[in-house]
């Protein structure tokens, strides 16, 4: 009884509170679940024969309803499995077929009852994919494109969120293969812009890495229609123009450790401003560089590795869109494609000769993007492109861009170009073409200035014999005395190091000292008499003073004297001769004297500099025999990675560290536009960035001016003589000036007098003087 009269209270229009009942107690309600599964039924059976998506009231309100009942449905399709097994598949086949004539409400809430469906386990991934992606290709809506765009990203997620569902993702990823390859030779088609979408996006989130999808995005590189092959070629790139994850700017000093602390103590004892700025400059440059190891690399790495064929690619790519019978392409996307094949040539180390003489006609001042061209240029160039390709390229840029009569921004654009250039194949310079460049050191401007020492610093490293005498330093010119010099050859490949190896070495050296220093305090009492007996050592006892002196004493000679016969006469003297060979023998000894302090000197500069050279090769020895003789434990790296944050630090800051390792450019690293555009000067500011300056720099202080009558303004108080006489109209002052200028001596005397008088008893003195 109490059942049917709880049945009976039920109201069967109610579908919200008719849903709870049911999930509480499914077997108690299967009545009314029945009779609202007829009601959908007969609604189905009527959108399925006539759909209509006309936006009348009773269209709109029976679209409605039907939603409403759709909605049910699915919230409790698990409670009844036996009655609603074709349910999913009636949501599916109406929505393919008619997808295009539905109303958009009931549209969006069949595409939520399958994914709900999908949640409940109903039905499976693939199927619910199955089932979206026809309809992703070909409906015009964009509502419903975008709905099931992140309907297909959040359920891919949320498959591969534990463990890799290989399975899936196998047979998503040969959907989207067909799309790329049904449109590939179709210009107008535009069905392969889907598959990148979806490819770049679970690339972007780590769902998907495997080589299938990259072979998804080189065949969309390859594709003929512009929109697929310039999505395919930037996701080589890394350039995602729809980044959604970003990291978080406010994390306090991530990886930096206690020695940000330190350094902030001792800005605070300094109490200099200056110093502050610096510290917190440092530490802002320094947490950007740590938020870019973290996040995704602009510049997709893995993804470039895992092309099964290169060489092959970038050959398709360069005839496909480079080639001179393709005329169709746009700058902007010739320009994507050929930063796609440099990035690859000079990654992989691959060869493709006509790539060079491709770019060799956009490399002029006037063309538009210019630095693009010239970051692509020495992006293609590697050490194993033949130095006769790419000499013609380094003598063009020096011709077009590096000379006297061009602005200083384009000479700067074209030294950095060369330098990058040459920091991957050295041999595409000569000689003659160096030493005319570092000429520029000298000039006025200091981006010129910079970029012309650092392809000088450069060279110092790699080839110092090819500089002038004056560029070479003190380094390389030893180097090349005693062993020539490091001697570059076509093809030739240098082994690496770790990359602060040395820092490591360094911190364990100190650890030792201090460790044998506390052991030396700890038995210091018997180590007097070793440390006296150690510190005698090479001393001999002195010999006596009357021990025989052997050899020559040098004894000065006397003036020539001439005797004579006779007693009486005295001794004649030669003064001229004498003071004659007095004056070449000064001079000689003089000249002995030049000569020996100038040898002196050059010995000691030969030593010093056979010094710091020893020094240096002692120090890449042992670098060396360090990675080679002892294995690095995890703790040893975690070291590693805090002492190159402390050195990335000191260099922020400008400290200087001994033996310090020169950053070496590998084919690894990209070549952006900004590189080759870096003039190291601040841009000149138009008036209203200067404005806001000035205005910035005006907040929080007192307005400059006048301190006179300051206090008598704070207060209310009437205008003096002089502040009335200077807002009167000049007509009324002129009667009054004229009768100044016809005063006479005294009059003007007595004014003065007057002046000096009240000014004296303003300031308070108390004995006035007055003349009469």
């Amino acid at each position: 009884m109490v059942k049917r009269k709880r049945a009976g209270l039920v109201k069967l229009n109610n579908l919200p509170l008719l849903q709870n009942l049911i999930r509480r107690d499914p077997p108690s309600y299967q009545e009314e679940f029945l009779l609202q599964y007829r009601h959908y039924e007969s609604q189905r059976d009527i959108f399925m024969s006539t759909p209509s998506s006309s936006s009348t009231s009773t269209d709109a309100s029976n679209a409605e309803k039907f939603a409403d009942l759709v909605g049910f449905m699915s919230q409790v399709a698990n409670c009844y499995p036996q009655y609603t097994k074709t349910f999913p598949e009636d949501l599916g086949s109406l929505l393919l077929n008619n997808h295009a004539t539905l109303h958009p409400d009931l549209r969006e809430k069949l595409v939520q009852s399958l994914v709900l469906l999908r949640n409940k386990d109903v039905i499976s991934s693939p199927d619910l994919l199955k089932t979206l992606f026809p309809i992703l290709t070909v409906t015009k809506a964009k509502a419903l494109r975008a709905q099931i765009y992140t309907t297909i990203i959040a359920e891919m997620r949320n498959a591969n969120a534990k463990t890799k569902n290989h399975k899936l993702n196998k047979t998503v990823q040969a959907v989207l293969f067909g799309l790329v390859e049904t449109g590939k030779d179709d210009p107008l088609s535009t069905v392969g812009l889907w598959a990148v979408k979806i490819t770049r996006e679970l690339w972007k989130r780590n769902v998907w890495d495997d080589a299938r999808a990259v072979e998804i995005m080189k065949e969309a590189a390859l594709s003929r229609n512009h929109k697929v092959m310039v999505g395919g070629a930037r996701f080589f790139l890394g350039v995602d123009q729809e980044k959604e994850e970003v990291l978080e700017g406010d994390s306090d000093d991530d990886g930096l450790g206690s020695y940000v602390e330190k350094l902030r103590k001792g800005a605070g004892i300094s109490k200099t401003a200056k110093k502050k700025r610096q510290l917190e400059k440092a530490v802002s440059v320094l947490k950007r560089k740590e938020r870019a190891k973290h996040k995704p690399h602009p510049l997709n790495f893995s993804a470039l590795h895992l092309l099964r064929d290169p060489q092959g690619f970038i050959e398709q790519l360069y005839s496909m869109h480079l080639s001179p019978k393709n005329t169709k392409l746009s700058l902007e996307n010739k320009l994507v494609v050929l930063q796609l094949v440099t990035r690859l040539i000079g990654l992989h180390k691959l060869e493709l000769l006509p790539i060079y003489s491709y770019i060799l006609k956009y490399l002029t001042p006037r063309q538009r993007e210019v630095t693009h061209f010239l970051a692509c240029t020495a992006q293609a160039s590697h050490d194993l492109v033949p130095p006769d390709v790419l000499e013609p390229l380094v003598k063009k840029v020096a011709d077009e861009f590096v000379s006297d009569g061009v602005a200083s921004e384009v000479a700067t654009a074209g030294l950095n170009a060369i330098r990058e250039i040459c920091a991957r194949a050295p041999l595409a310079m000569t000689t003659t073409l160096l030493q005319d460049l570092t000429e520029y050191k000298g000039s006025n401007d200091k981006g010129v200035m910079m970029a012309a020492r650092s392809l000088i610093g450069l060279y110092r490293e790699i080839a110092p014999e090819m500089l002038k005498k004056k560029d070479r330093g003190k380094v390389a010119v030893m180097d090349i005395k005693k062993t020539g010099g490091p001697r570059l050859r076509f093809g030739e490949e240098k082994s690496g190091v770790i990359e602060g190896l040395d820092l490591l070495e360094e911190w364990k050296e100190q650890q030792r000292k201090l460790k044998n220093g506390e052991a030396g305090e700890e038995n210091g009492e018997g180590t007097d008499e070793g440390d006296n007996e150690d510190g005698w050592e090479g001393w001999e006892v002195e010999d006596d003073e009357d021990s025989d002196n052997e050899g020559w004493t040098n004894v000065e000679s006397d003036d020539e004297i001439v005797l004579s016969d006779t007693e009486d006469e005295k001794p004649v003297k030669r003064p001229k001769l004498a003071k004659a060979m007095k004056g070449k023998v000064k001079e000689d000894e003089e000249e002995k004297e030049e000569e020996e302090k100038e040898e002196a000197e050059k010995e000691e500069k030969e030593t010093e500099e056979q010094k710091t050279a020893e020094e240096i090769r002692e120090e890449e020895k042992r670098i060396n025999k360090l990675a080679m003789t002892r294995i690095l434990t995890p703790a040893d790296f975690a070291k590693l990675a805090e002492l190159r944050t402390q050195a990335a630090l000191d260099k922020q800051l400008g400290k200087k560290r001994k033996n310090a390792e020169t950053t070496r450019t590998t084919n690894e690293d990209a070549i952006t536009s900004d590189i080759i555009a870096h003039t190291h000067a601040p841009a000149k500011s138009n008036k209203e960035e200067r404005m806001a300056k000035v205005l910035a720099g005006r907040e929080d202080r007192e307005k400059f001016g006048s301190r006179k009558h300051k206090a008598l303004d704070e207060k209310p108080h009437s205008s003096t003589n002089r502040e009335k006489a200077r807002k009167k109209n000049f007509l009324m002052t002129l009667v009054g000036a004229k009768r100044k200028q016809r005063m006479g001596l005294v009059e003007v005397r007595k004014g003065l007098v007057g002046k000096r008088s009240s000014s004296r008893e303003r300031r308070g003195n108390r004995y006035i003087q007055t003349i009469d």
